[in-house]
């Protein structure tokens, strides 16, 4: 068993290596192409052809997003589902500042590894190409994959996050994206202001009621909007005016719970005012995440076999992604891996810089080892895949409790 083991694991290394030039190409391609959410036609085209010739079958615009994609190489045999998740679109103004370059190439290759090995182990591999993981219209694509129903023959879901140090998976923050439209009444400003429904006033209510309320919120709540839009002209009353505004708390269930007090708070200020308002959601709502430590406990192991010094006190700031959503559908690890100085901050220059760096280039490499090592575990280890799925059970059951 040991030497069936050892020989899987060089197969897996070696697919890696042996394409590791394609791989790191491919990285720097869709770093020096940017494209942000739902607009990353370059790089998911680029993803699906390597799936495509290492044979998968590749299904592209899926769950409502025209740039994502679904791949598998499924064996026939009995035997779990792994499931890799890609993200690869890349901020406004700052490009891949958060790495996505890294994380779309560094899941395929692992997945293709492990593909190498499965017609002997039994089970399938899938790639969830996942668009638009940093938010805007239409954003947060994992959201959408859970609501089609892509998850629901998947056994674990696995990623790697660039960073400036290695890690394992951090909590995160829920997240209700909200857009609030007023609608009221135009009228000269000077002349008949009485005749006038002032859209901005509710607005400016909005923000005056959500900032009585932030006395009354607990200490992981968070709430940050801007004006959308403000009015045409001062001599004008505004007759529509908008606001956007991100709701966050340490999980859904509180996250929710906010929102509506926040949504109350705008039908008063449309009362209050005489305007009308609409309240919708302009990306899907992302989940904070549940944690798995076994499954993190193994991520852990494959990243040190690989060389890297995992840390393992916790992150300072808490963020937000869409891999939460998934994160309460299946057993999900979002692992960092270091492609920079420890103080390495995302969303900056510097990190843009870090992501096409020959330490991000490494990454890829060793980041794919361990994701394809780790999948190679959870195959041929079903009594780790039973106590993967109890923890997920018990944490799902406490975030919902």
């Amino acid at each position: 068993m040991t030497v069936v083991k050892n020989n899987h694991l060089n197969v897996i290394s070696q697919s890696i290596e042996q394409n590791r030039d394609l791989y790191i190409q491919t990285s720097q391609a869709i770093h020096a192409k940017p494209e942000i959410g739902n607009e990353e036609v370059f790089a998911s085209k680029e993803l699906v052809s390597i799936l495509e010739r290492s044979g998968f079958d590749v299904q592209t615009a899926v769950a409502g997003h025209e740039t994502s994609f679904y791949a598998i190489r499924d064996t026939g045999k009995e035997g779990p589902t792994i499931a890799y998740l890609a993200e690869y679109d890349a901020l406004a103004g700052l490009g891949h500042a958060c790495g996505h370059n890294i994380i779309g190439t560094t899941s395929v290759a692992a997945a293709i590894a492990l593909s190498e090995v499965i017609y002997e182990t039994g089970g399938r591999v899938i790639v969830l190409g996942t668009p638009a993981e940093e938010g805007g219209p239409n954003g947060s694509a994992k959201g959408s994959f859970v609501k089609h129903g892509f998850l629901k023959d998947v056994d674990v879901a696995l990623m790697l996050h660039p960073s400036g140090k290695t890690s394992l998976t951090s909590e995160t923050l829920a997240v209700d994206p909200l857009d609030f439209h007023f609608h009221g009444k135009a009228a000269h400003a000077s002349g008949a202001p009485h005749k006038g429904i002032n859209a901005l006033d509710a607005v400016i209510q909005l923000f005056n009621g959500i900032n009585a309320l932030r006395q009354q919120l607990p200490s992981d709540v968070r709430i940050h909007g801007i004006i959308t839009h403000g009015g045409d002209a001062p001599n004008i009353i505004p007759d529509y005016a908008s606001a956007r505004f991100y709701i966050r708390a340490s999980t859904w269930s509180r996250t929710e719970e906010t929102a509506n007090k926040v949504r109350k708070i705008a039908e008063g200020a449309a009362l209050a005012t005489g305007a009308t308002v609409k309240v919708e959601r302009f990306q899907n709502e992302v989940k904070d995440f549940v944690l798995n430590a076994v499954l993190d406990e193994v991520l852990g192991e494959e990243l040190e076999n690989v060389g890297e010094d995992v840390i393992t006190e916790k992150r300072a700031g808490k963020g937000s992604t869409d891999a939460g959503n998934i994160s309460y559908e299946v057993p999900t690890t979002h692992g960092h891996i270091k492609i920079g100085p420890d103080n390495l901050i995302g969303h900056t220059i510097e990190f843009r810089e870090a992501a096409k760096s020959k330490v991000g280039d490494e990454a890829i490499i060793k980041g794919a080892k361990a994701l394809a090592n780790t999948g190679y575990r959870l195959l041929t280890d079903a009594e780790l895949l039973h106590r993967i799925r109890k923890e997920f059970e018990k944490a799902v059951a406490e975030k919902q409790s």
